[in-house]
């Protein structure tokens, strides 16, 4: 799983690339500690090679959404498998984010 976060001006901007299964979750967990204090930044989460989620994947996501929303930011999911909205879909989680 190659995680990278890019800060700009207004934003953050996320790449996931590979299988976020709860073996990568430390990891990506680690890596993604920024966003939970995301100072009224944006976050810009680029899913387009995003293969898998598990639910400490989810578990991650929803992290970072309650602290930008917290902090008056949103977060943005883009270009979300089929796969991938389905999982989120099912567990509910779907509302929780916003899609482009």
């Amino acid at each position: 799983m190659k995680t990278t976060i890019e800060e700009q001006k207004d934003r953050f901007l996320v790449t996931l690339d590979g299988e976020l299964d709860t073996a990568a979750a430390v990891e990506v967990n680690e890596t993604l500690k920024p966003l939970y204090d995301a100072s009224g930044k944006d976050v810009d989460i680029d899913c387009s090679h995003l293969e898998y989620i598990a639910s400490s994947g989810l578990r991650i996501l929803i992290t970072i959404v309650k602290a930008a929303k917290a902090g008056g930011s949103k977060v943005v999911m883009h270009s979300v498998n089929d796969d991938i909205r389905d999982v989120l879909k099912m567990t509910g989680f779907i509302s929780l984010f916003e899609m482009a």
